[in-house]
């Protein structure tokens, strides 16, 4: 006799539940909503990285690169201001002299006024810093010092880069005070570089981060899309929907504009902070430590008990600039020149490091690498002249070599200064109108887009849905 099982009954809850199936306007309803929500997180996060990227652009264009650029400006103003000083002295009292005694006055007041001027954007950049407080101070003081020195050599009448003990003990004073508020503003410097290379860093990797993000959410969203189109198909037998798949297209134009403006926005960073602004900074700083090794030549002729230490001052910031290992002054020309040599054969290979050497790493703009080859020919002309310097003083020509060294027109060190100066700033014009141009950009890269999607695309996709689904969804009512 077959057994027969019997199944217990179900509860009443139970019944309701595995019963329940859901209806074709409850599924269109839900994946409507999911929809809209997607929207709404797009245009949302559109928003924020809009908001981010901005941030970046303004604080690397508008704050950090400025007072990187004011420091350094600051740096070389008071590196020039104490090498005036040494020039007033070098000229002495000599009649014959006068004109590079006057020239050296005018150039120390234009660069104090230089320097105030610097002093007080860094001092607008963060009005709270104690360091720039700090430097002004100890530069009052210095002033205090380089008058007192000028005085004593007008009073003495000395004789050229000959200044009597009074005024030579005042002017080291000057030096070496202005020797720590120079230290002072390297460490500016490297702060508010600090700064700006993590702020670079931070929104280059953020929007390219952010492009990821945007294909994930927005492809989330027209996978939606599709799969309403697709539903709406499958249970009403309607082929498309012209709402639904407009309200895609303009998701998928969408992701495809934010993606390229989000990849031009990390290009015109990259432009402006790796390739410029690099360029910009290490040229800067050659350009300030160009000026201190300018004023360490005039210091040696003038301090003779402190030859050797200016001497060697003079070559560790000249070796700042190209470094040679090993290199001295007296082969530190035809190590040089040999090095040149062989980069202009062959552009990939710079032997030398440095401030130069980096440059010549960073080459990337039209006509920049034929002003740093003009500038580092004209660096080589400067070079010769000091050592034609050291040769005179050493034979007992103290005069001719003040002379030399101090004379602004052809053939004398301060012209061939001058125009190796003219050819480095040369260099860095090329990449500051290579910067500007690429904040420039990337400041309007994402306008119109990042203004209009955070809150455009939740309402176009949430009114395209809607009219897409509307009157399927009333059919069933």
């Amino acid at each position: 006799m077959a057994t027969t099982l019997v199944r217990p009954a179900a509860e009443p809850g139970l019944r309701r539940l595995s019963s329940y199936r859901w209806e074709t306007p409850t599924w269109i309803i839900t994946l409507s909503g999911a929809c809209v929500v997607l929207a709404v997180v797009l245009g949302a996060f559109v928003s924020a990285v809009t908001s981010s990227v901005r941030e970046g652009v303004r604080v690397i264009g508008r704050e950090a690169a400025p007072q990187v650029a004011a420091t350094t400006g600051l740096y070389f103003a008071l590196s020039d201001m104490d090498a005036q000083l040494a020039n007033v002295l070098l000229a002495g009292g000599e009649p014959a002299m006068a004109g590079n005694r006057r020239e050296a006055l005018d150039l120390y007041q234009q660069r104090r006024t230089e320097a105030t001027a610097a002093l007080q954007r860094i001092a607008a950049g963060d009005p709270t810093d104690k360091k720039v407080a700090d430097i002004l101070d100890r530069l009052g003081c210095y002033e205090s010092l380089a008058g007192q020195t000028t005085l004593l050599n007008e009073r003495d009448n000395s004789p050229a880069g000959r200044p009597s003990t009074a005024a030579l003990q005042r002017h080291r004073e000057a030096t070496d005070l202005m020797r720590d508020i120079l230290r002072e503003v390297r460490d500016l410097t490297t702060t508010n570089h600090d700064l700006l290379n993590q702020t670079y860093q931070d929104k280059h990797d953020g929007a390219t981060e952010a492009r990821g993000w945007l294909w994930g959410t927005g492809g989330l969203l027209v996978v939606a899309l599709v799969g309403l189109q697709v539903f709406l198909r499958a249970r009403l037998r309607r082929r498309l929907n012209p709402a639904i798949l407009l309200a895609t297209i303009l998701v998928g134009g969408t992701v495809v504009v934010g993606s390229t403006a989000l990849s031009a926005e990390a290009r015109d960073l990259k432009v402006a902070k790796a390739d410029a602004f690099d360029s910009i900074i290490a040229l800067s700083q050659a350009r300030s430590v160009g000026y201190d090794a300018n004023a360490d030549e005039s210091r040696y002729l003038v301090d003779p008990f402190r030859t050797a230490q200016y001497e060697r001052t003079f070559v560790d910031k000249t070796l700042s600039l190209v470094t040679l290992l090993d290199a001295g002054v007296n082969d530190f020309d035809d190590r040089f020149d040999a090095a040149l040599r062989d980069y202009r054969a062959d552009h990939t290979d710079v032997g030398f490091g440095g401030y130069f050497g980096a440059e010549l790493h960073n080459i990337t703009f039209p006509g920049e690498r034929a002003a740093a080859e003009r500038m580092l020919t004209a660096f080589q002309q400067y070079q010769r002249d000091d050592r034609h310097i050291r040769a005179m003083a050493a034979r007992g020509d103290l005069r001719g070599a003040i002379a030399f060294g101090i004379g602004t027109t052809p053939g004398n060190s301060n012209y061939d200064f001058a125009q190796y100066d003219n050819a480095l700033v040369a260099v860095i014009d090329v990449n500051q109108q290579a910067f500007d141009t690429a904040i420039r950009d990337a400041d309007g890269e994402l306008t119109g887009w990042g203004d209009l999607v955070p809150l455009g695309l939740p309402v176009a996709v949430t009114l395209l849905v809607g009219a897409g689904v509307w009157r399927r969804v009333v059919e069933y009512r």
